[in-house]
């Protein structure tokens, strides 16, 4: 047998999209209908490996820290919301179409995208090819929040806004939410929620949707402690070292910060923690130095002081931010691509895919050599499901029913023979090495717990 890492670098897309599909982790939504672009489902196992990655993040920026607290805010929020932080004004990307196929595109991504006249050619490259002149329509700007209604009578004084981005309801809420928690600068607050654009050119599966899932931080300070970067750095560092904690490849990984020319105007810096994806090096979280933009922005909008009062230095300031975004979907996306591994069996290749532990739908499964030991099999199974995220699987030969085990990214496999019958201990098969180890009934549970520890 022979195995190979295939990570980002040399998984095909089609390939991890196939086996998401085929083994529960997404699927297209509204797939019966044909789909709807920009929008997807995730099954049993994608739903599993969504919530383990927001317990993590929850637990390692909320939960085990004092100086960060959380909120849930709701999907649409008072439209002049939107005005005061600027995203009805220029939240928007550049649009052409093209007059041929009659595709619209992103003007800053027709060098990329393929052409679905001539998959073979990018648009730009295609319309070229074409009659040179006129294939492409001029660029007009299109503004990327939902517009829905409230109340009863659709017209001007109606129209609300799906949110964009989980961030601004912290802004609009930091006076109240640094109030009950008695939180003093500097401190975070931090959410986890749904975000809608309605994006031009949804692509890359998950990458890039219309309805996703994001995860935010905002971590006041003294406008002051700004200048010295100190937590801006602090906090680049912290979210780096989470995705490593994933079990993310370091050389996966990248630091990218932005040039002068790519900051907003308000932004005292920006550094992408960026991800080595099939499709190529992209995004995958940004943390953001946004001085007191956003707060001054609410406080203008809305005529209410936002602003912090010192108590041991008798000072009132706006604070300034240090941000930290990135997307669920996308966090999925890269534990899915980086934990992608294919190995040979007698000429034939399969897929596995090695989650981290704490990252993994099952994190253990129990399979009984024969279906007469099913009733000792069940009682571990029901023993262990307390205690880690467990399946019982008895459809198949053993060596399929690893298989099926690997390719969802199952790292351990418990399996009861007949001589469990008599010693009462178990085999324990680990995927990544295939090694496998007796252990005693009564000690399986801090055997396993100290492997997924470790």
């Amino acid at each position: 047998m022979t195995t190979s890492r295939a990570g980002a670098s040399r998984a095909a897309m089609d390939e991890l999209i196939s086996l998401a599909k085929r083994r529960g982790f997404v699927f297209p939504s509204s797939g019966i209908y044909g789909g709807i672009n920009g929008f997807w489902d995730f099954g049993p196992l994608g739903v599993e490996v969504k919530n383990n990655l927001k317990k993590l993040w929850w637990d390692h920026m909320v939960r085990f820290r004092s100086d960060v607290v959380g909120v849930d805010t709701s999907i649409i929020a008072h439209p002049q919301t939107w005005v005061s932080s600027g995203h009805v004004k220029s939240f928007s990307d550049p649009l052409v179409d093209c007059k041929v196929c009659k595709g619209r595109f992103r003007a800053d991504h027709i060098d990329s995208l393929p052409c679905p006249n001539k998959p073979s050619l990018t648009v730009q490259a295609c319309a070229k090819e074409g009659k040179g002149e006129g294939e492409l329509t001029d660029i007009r700007q299109f503004n990327l929040m939902f517009q829905t209604h409230v109340g009863a009578v659709q017209d001007v004084s109606s129209v609300a806004y799906l949110r964009p981005e989980t961030c601004q309801s912290i802004f609009t809420q930091f006076k109240n939410i640094q109030g009950v928690s008695r939180q003093k600068i500097p401190f975070g607050i931090a959410q986890i929620g749904k975000s809608f654009r309605n994006e031009v050119t949804p692509r890359n599966f998950i990458f890039r949707s219309r309805e996703f899932e994001q995860m935010e931080m905002e971590f006041f300070i003294k406008p002051e402690d700004s200048e010295s970067q100190k937590w801006y750095e602090y906090w680049i560092d912290q979210r780096y070292q989470w995705f490593l904690s994933l079990g993310v490849q370091k050389n996966k990984l990248r630091l990218r910060p932005h040039a002068p020319d790519e900051l907003a105007h308000y932004a005292k810096g920006c550094t992408d923690i960026e991800y080595e994806f099939p499709f190529g090096v992209s995004e995958l979280e940004g943390i953001a130095q946004r001085s007191n933009y956003d707060l001054t922005q609410h406080i203008q909008g809305s005529g209410k002081d936002l602003s912090y009062f010192d108590e041991a230095t008798k000072e009132k300031f706006v604070p300034a931010v240090i941000e930290t975004s990135l997307g669920v979907d996308r966090t999925f996306l890269t534990v899915f691509c980086d934990a992608y591994a294919e190995d040979e069996v007698d000429g034939e290749k399969r897929a596995i895919l090695r989650f981290h532990p704490q990252v993994a739908p099952i994190q253990v499964a129990i399979l009984p050599l024969s279906k007469k030991l099913k009733e000792g099999a069940i009682k571990i199974e029901e023993d262990l499901r307390r205690y880690f995220r467990s399946d019982y699987d008895e459809a198949g030969s053993i060596g399929k029913r690893y298989r099926r085990q690997d390719e969802v990214g199952t790292p351990y496999c418990v399996t009861y023979d007949f001589e469990s019958l008599e010693n009462q201990s178990v085999t324990v098969r680990e995927r990544d090495t295939t090694q496998q180890e007796r252990v005693s009934l009564d000690q399986l549970k801090n055997y396993l717990s100290d492997k997924m520890q470790a």
